[in-house]
């Protein structure tokens, strides 16, 4: 009786062990759709950047002109 006990016992905990392993898998699979989603973001922010930083030379450019 004490064997049976002991195995459930064993059963149950090996069975925490793999749900625990499954949630940790999970959770690193979230982080790392969160850190190519952060990238993305990243890259979209700098181009935008880049874009503002080449209308204002522009911009600056046009009004030096005109002033010649």
């Amino acid at each position: 009786m004490k064997r049976i006990i002991l195995l459930v016992a064993a059963a149950a905990l090996a069975g925490c062990g793999v749900e625990t392993a499954s949630t940790a898998a999970t959770a690193a699979a979230l982080k790392k759709q969160e850190l190519e989603q952060s990238k993305k973001t990243l890259e979209q922010a700098q181009q935008k950047i880049g874009q503002a930083m080449e209308q204002v030379q522009q911009s600056q450019q046009s009004r030096e002109a005109s002033e010649k």
